[in-house]
């Protein structure tokens, strides 16, 4: 037998641990790498005085400053549009949209991160032992032995709350005060399982934090509809406000021509002597009034024009652009039969809000069962099963665990009793009392719904109303018009009485444009009110997966 020294030994280490060293080595010199060529890190430097100095705002006058404003000046470029087409460009261009649609997707992944919880993990110890110890307190004297230690295995975690353990540990030993054995091999392969029995044991407890995301997920999916039905609302608001504005501007163009044809009128009459010369005056006075009125008007038109184009989003449709949005679709003032409990009672069940409160009602009960069981005792059996391996080579030691003539059961429970358990206690009744607090919510919210749906019908009613009335109006201010205009000719009235029926009869016509455009509006409130859309198709919304491949820190 080969005699080994006592103070050192030498060690040989297995091929396999070579290779699984080797290829450790290379993976963090390829991550070295890829780290040394791509930086991965945001960084911003902000200068002093871009935080602390406040700069000024210079204008240039303009030198055409009395040049007076043309009052039937249009833009170059016009496009139509018609409702369903403000809806087609809302849905594809928002960006309040494209940000909320990327959420679901959001969403989805932190639930499929959770999920991974329960995924199985390989692996792998590598120990190596080099002592040397005096084995004689009279002698100088020492005992040396190095042992190489490798482990591997994949560990299960189940649903249940357990864990089971698949684990093979390989270990070579070379004993420098043994002179039988110098060199031993040991070769032991094991199964464990860990089981809580009353805390954390069973599927619903283990599963709480992945139902608690996959609520939240549905309710991102819910505020991600509620937030399409709310955009698409305001495209349609923005549509008809904007068709109001142009149509102002047209009321006020026209009374701008018919202050102008006044004014003609009434110079002419000056000139054969049929009027007094402060008539003119009068009517330059009444025209100079109806341009202000247009600039408002158009000023009002551009407000509208913006809103609407920011809204829609569409390339060559910014909103520094200078074409004009014609709106296409012309109301259609129809009376509806509406039956208010019907509609209520649809607007809670179609109501995003509602389901949201919901979902979160589902999250806090399954937080409440999650502290319950969180509230027990912790009483954990701990199994062991191994079957070792001993030999002076590397085979023996695996015949001999493979023959399964040695072997260990271990059986163990572990339990722990907190004495008093208030924490438990109040996070329980923490749970407790938001479940409640989330019901009354419901009722709440649900009552809070159907007033808003009342109120919704009550306005469509006297917008209806509205309409009537203001169409009776404009007739008779037309009227009204038209005999002062008579009057004026046979020299019964001033110049100041016809241009004030006039800008009555525009009121008039502004005031059933209005009516006209906010019945509509109205219509789409109620919509939106009842969690629904206007128009006759339905729309479907999914979810943006951004593409993140290729993405670097900028």
């Amino acid at each position: 037998m080969k005699k080994h020294n006592k103070a050192e030994c030498n060690i040989r280490q297995p091929g396999f641990v070579l290779v699984i060293l080797a290829c450790a080595a290379l993976i963090f010199a390829s991550g070295c790498e890829e780290l040394a060529k791509k930086e991965a890190f945001y960084t911003i430097k902000v200068k002093p005085e871009q935080t602390r100095e406040i700069q000024t705002l210079k204008l240039e006058p303009k030198a055409d400053v009395n040049k007076p404003a043309d009052a039937n000046k249009s833009a170059q470029k016009e496009i139509k549009l018609s409702i369903e087409q403000c809806r087609a460009m809302t849905l594809s261009n928002n960006l309040d949209l494209k940000v909320q649609l990327i959420e679901p997707a959001i969403a989805a992944k932190q639930v499929g991160a959770e999920e991974a919880k329960f995924e199985s993990a390989f692996f792998s110890n590598i120990n190596y032992n080099s002592i040397k110890q005096p084995s004689s307190v009279l002698a100088d004297q020492a005992s040396a032995y190095k042992s190489m230690t490798v482990d591997v295995g994949v560990q299960v975690p189940l649903q249940t709350g357990g864990t089971v353990k698949f684990d093979l540990a390989d270990n070579k030993t070379e004993s420098g005060y043994d002179p039988f054995f110098p060199v031993s091999y040991t070769a032991t392969g094991s199964l464990s399982i860990s089981q809580p029995l009353l805390r954390g044991a069973g599927k619903r407890a283990n599963t709480h934090s992945i139902r608690i995301l996959e609520y939240q997920r549905q309710i991102t999916n819910a505020m991600t509809k509620l937030e399409v039905i709310r955009v698409l609302a305001n495209a349609d608001r923005g549509y008809w406000r904007l068709y109001a504005a142009r149509k102002e501007l047209e009321v006020r163009q026209q009374e701008y021509e018919l202050a102008q044809a006044q004014l003609e009128q009434t110079k002419r009459m000056v000139a054969l002597g049929e009027k007094a010369a402060v008539e003119t005056v009068r009517s330059e006075a009444g025209v100079a009034e109806r341009l202000d009125g247009i600039i408002k008007a158009k000023k009002a038109l551009q407000d509208r024009e913006r809103e609407l184009k920011q809204i829609l989003n569409e390339t060559g449709l910014g909103i520094d652009s200078p074409v004009t949005v014609v709106p296409m679709t012309e109301p259609d003032p129809v009376r509806y039969e509406i039956e208010k409990p019907r509609m209520m009672a649809s607007a809670v069940e179609n109501r995003m809000e509602m389901l949201q409160l919901e979902l979160q009602i589902a999250q806090d009960t399954s937080t409440v069962d999650y502290y319950k069981n969180q509230a027990l005792p912790l009483v954990t059996l701990d199994y062991t099963y191994n079957m070792n391996g001993l030999g002076v080579t590397r085979n023996d030691a695996y015949d001999m665990m493979s023959a399964r003539n040695f072997e260990n059961n271990i059986v163990g429970v572990q339990v722990v009793v907190p004495l008093g358990n208030e924490a438990a206690k109040n996070r329980l009744m923490e749970a407790y009392y938001r479940k409640r607090q989330r019901l009354s919510s419901k009722q709440n919210r649900q009552r809070m719904i159907e007033t808003e749906v009342m109120g919704a019908i009550e306005q469509l009613e006297a917008n209806w109303q509205s309409i009537l009335a203001g169409r009776q109006n404009s007739i008779l201010a037309g009227r009204l018009y038209e005999a002062e205009k008579r009057q004026y000719e046979l020299g019964l009235r001033t110049s100041t009485d016809v241009l004030d029926q006039q800008a009555k009869f525009a009121n008039a016509q502004s005031s059933e444009i209005r009516a006209l455009t906010e019945y509509q509006i109205a219509q789409v409130d109620l919509a939106y009110a009842t969690g629904t859309l206007l128009g006759a198709a339905k729309i479907r919304w999914e979810p943006i997966v951004p593409d993140v491949h290729g993405m670097e820190a900028k």
